[in-house]
């Protein structure tokens, strides 16, 4: 799946929302997807031939309804002339409360990925599935921390961390059982830990290999020399071993391996949102500790250096309410601020949303 900008995927979570909030009484809610490269003449003569059909409903409402949201749909489509080159997705319905009410609105969206499916449906509410699939991260990073005892592996999913496996050895500890010679207990040792490397090399595969194309990579994480043990020898499969693309020395396993592991990964992960969250929120700190009257945060102040067209970058976090984010964004757009939606998953993200959740970097100092 290709990636999509913060602000496609902002203004097609807002459509979404607004869409998701009308509910009809009857299934009198249209909903049209076009694909790529489909013929909109096509489309439009479909609808008319619902129109027509649509007048053997026996309800005189239900009907109504139906009819003109198809006849508002038809003059919409034929306003756009040809499918724009991703498909176009289209939304129509009698939207008002109360029976008898007129209020038929029209929506439409070219989304930011090709849609390959047709799809013509009348219901209770707008079909946005289809939508809502391209908001989901797809592409991930697989994560393993390991050291001779412990190992946890979990998945990177745009921003969050995902845990899938923990698996625990029985790698004796350095103390000599008694009796036992130092050389048979350090074979004891030995041969636990092979085992646990071929644990865990048979995680890997169980829990990544079928993510195909999806996954853009692994990464390992532990003590140096642990590494290099499993990395050195035969435990990984080929089809494996090409999908890393890195190797961190870490202190620790667990939950806080798997942080450590993201922090010491920023060169690999340059790219990734999760990354690029972290260098903005580092940004907004270093300037609020050099100079900061260039910075603000809490809704009141920030939303003054909104009004101002003072503001170079809004930072939301996403505790905000949707409501919430898209007036901000709105707002920000007006005067060509940068937005970023910043999630809690990282310690900077946590900062923000402790500070009020919405922060700015200023264009010009402000009292």
């Amino acid at each position: 799946m290709a990636a999509i900008t913060a602000q496609e995927k902002l203004k097609l979570k807002k459509i979404v929302h607004e869409l998701r909030s009308h509910k009809a009484p009857h299934t009198e809610f249209v909903t049209v997807y076009i694909p790529t490269g489909y013929d909109m003449v096509k489309i439009i003569q479909h609808l008319a031939e619902e129109q027509g059909t649509a007048s053997n409903i026996k309800s005189a409402s239900t009907r109504k309804n139906v009819q003109n949201a198809l006849e508002k749909m038809i003059q919409h489509l034929r306003t756009v002339g040809n499918t724009p080159a991703n498909g176009f997705a289209v939304f129509s319905g009698n939207v008002a409360a109360g029976e008898g009410k007129q209020d038929v609105r029209v929506w439409s969206v070219e989304p930011p990925i090709p849609l390959n499916t047709r799809i013509y449906r009348c219901d209770k509410n707008f079909v946005t599935d289809l939508l809502e699939e391209m908001l989901v991260e797809k592409e991930v990073y697989g994560l393993v921390v390991m050291d001779r005892r412990d190992a946890t592996i979990a998945l990177l999913k745009g921003k969050t961390i995902v845990p899938l496996q923990k698996t625990h050895s029985e790698v004796p500890g350095k103390t000599k059982a008694g009796g036992q010679s130092a050389q048979r207990f350090a074979r004891l040792r030995e041969g636990a830990a092979k085992d646990h490397f071929k644990k865990v090399a048979e995680y890997m595969k169980d829990q990544f290999l079928h993510l195909g194309k999806d996954l853009k990579g692994i990464i390992i994480g532990g003590p140096g020399v642990t590494i290099n043990d499993f990395m050195n020898k035969d435990y990984l499969t080929g089809d494996v071993k090409k999908k890393i693309i890195g190797t961190k020395d870490l202190s620790y396993t667990g939950e806080f391996g798997l942080q450590e592991l993201l922090e010491r990964s920023e060169d690999l992960l340059a790219e990734e949102e999760v990354s690029k969250e972290k260098k903005s929120m580092q940004q907004f700190f270093n300037v609020l500790r050099d100079f900061p009257k260039k910075t603000t945060y809490g809704e009141k102040e920030t939303l003054k250096a909104l009004e101002m067209a003072a503001v170079d970058i809004l930072l939301i976090s996403e505790i905000i309410p949707e409501n919430k984010i898209f007036e901000l964004e709105e707002n920000a757009q007006t005067s060509g601020a940068e937005v970023k939606i910043i999630s809690t998953e990282t310690r900077e993200g946590a900062q923000l949303r402790d500070l009020g959740g919405i922060a700015a970097i200023l264009r010009f100092e402000i009292e």
